[in-house]
């Protein structure tokens, strides 16, 4: 990867530290599942049930570690808990107990999203303005970059199919967490918080409503993410005649558009007013992928092959202005001295998405077809346009809270 394209000084590290976990976890989600069922013995039911108790730890770890990153420093912070998620994934290839394998995922989890509410938090610290937005973008890329490559290394190892292949590859992510963190401890120090004013709640995210409410908003929008991940595959064999081949196709097609175009997209979303102006764009797009989508039921395989393209592609570009604009107000509208507990709710939507998504999208759109696509269709759209009148409410809140006078925004 080019070097002006990960640039140089602390956005560089960030980059370089992602690059290395994305490509551990990639290797480890091409072959964990077969591990737990063909060599450690577990039943697909027991896999699915202990990975949904292990779902619980995302959706409480974001906020308290946060916290704790404000606390303690973000850099530390995020070095220690990569270091324990990379200590429990190795800690994996120590049993065949199911107990045991469902405290193991439990804790993998907890460290896992609780190093990520940290890192928010850290790449808030060392990065500002445009230069964060746009680094994000990046970390997106190398993210896609990382785990299509670690899956393509965990294909060698589904070809071996034995214990000893597992293993490395167990062990290689447990590394890529490792790596990870001695490189973001090579960022600039970072200073705790201080020390709240008496009387102000320890974690006073909880009773921030108005950032609640965005958090809320942009866990609706992240329903595009199982769309591509669970629902295509099932649609396409259920529902149209195209071939199921395609859906490798789309999938790499997805991935090539992020690598290629999440910077360039992202460019143009450098404040709050084009950010709001992201999720309208948004949710008008992805309104369109859900109606194409129901357009290609029960078409032949050309029409069909041919709609599911243009799905695609809005697909990929609805969920790229939406990262974008999500990145933007997520931190924009968080206390500088919070980023961490902050960042660890907005980003509970993504544990959330993932953890109740695909059993809710499956219901909705292959149970129920073309109703349940404008259904969501119709919630994308909803959820784009009342993002501005939930930042406006956000801005009012913190220009009360800190006595601060936001930039203006125009979102109407």
């Amino acid at each position: 990867m080019k070097a002006s394209f990960i640039e140089e000084g602390p956005a560089r590290t960030l980059v370089l530290g992602q690059l290395a976990n994305s490509l551990g976890n990639g290797v480890f989600l091409t072959c964990s599942a077969l591990y737990f069922v063909r060599i450690a013995g577990f039943s697909p039911a027991q896999l699915g049930l202990g990975l949904s108790i292990a779902g619980i730890a995302g959706l409480i770890a974001g906020v308290p570690f946060g916290h704790l990153a404000d606390r303690k420093g973000p850099r530390g912070t995020s070095a220690a808990l990569l270091a324990l998620a990379g200590l429990a994934t190795a800690a994996y290839l120590t049993t065949d107990s199911y107990p045991l394998f469902v405290v193991i995922a439990f804790l993998y989890a907890l460290f896992e999203r609780g190093a990520h509410a940290a890192r928010q938090a850290l790449i808030a610290a060392v990065l500002s303005g445009e230069n964060l937005v746009r680094v994000r973008a990046k970390v997106r890329v190398v993210t896609n970059v990382g785990v299509s490559a670690g899956a393509a290394l965990g294909g060698l190892a589904l070809l071996w199919d034995s214990r000893a292949a597992y293993q490395i590859v167990f062990a290689g992510n447990a590394l890529s967490f490792v790596v990870c963190g001695l490189l973001f401890l090579r960022l600039p120090a970072v200073p705790p918080s201080p020390e709240r004013p008496p009387g102000e709640p320890r974690l006073a995210v909880l009773r921030d409503t108005p950032y609640a409410v965005l958090a809320l908003i942009n866990m609706v929008m992240l329903l595009h993410i199982p769309i591509l991940e669970v629902i295509l595959p099932l649609w396409i064999a259920l529902h149209t005649h195209a071939p199921h081949s395609l859906t490798a196709a789309l999938l790499l097609f997805n991935t090539l558009a992020v690598v290629a175009l999440q910077v360039p997209v992202t460019k143009k979303i450098d404040a709050l007013e084009p950010a709001v102006r992201a999720f309208r764009v948004a949710g008008v797009v992805l309104l369109a992928c859900c109606a194409a989508f129901a357009l290609s039921a029960g078409r032949g395989a050309v029409v069909a092959t041919a709609v599911l393209v243009a799905a695609a592609a809005l697909h990929v570009y609805g969920e790229m202005v939406q990262s974008a604009g999500s990145w933007l107000i997520g931190y924009e509208l968080a206390p500088a001295d919070k980023q961490g507990q902050y960042q660890g709710l907005f980003n509970t939507g993504i544990a959330a998405v993932q953890m109740f998504g695909p059993l809710s999208l499956t219901l909705l759109l292959i149970d129920w077809g073309t109703p349940g696509w404008l259904l969501l269709g119709a919630v994308f759209l909803v959820g784009g346009l009342s993002m501005a009148p939930a930042v406006r409410w956000a801005q009012r809140r913190q220009s009360s809270a800190e006595a601060a006078d936001p930039a203006p925004l125009t979102a109407g």
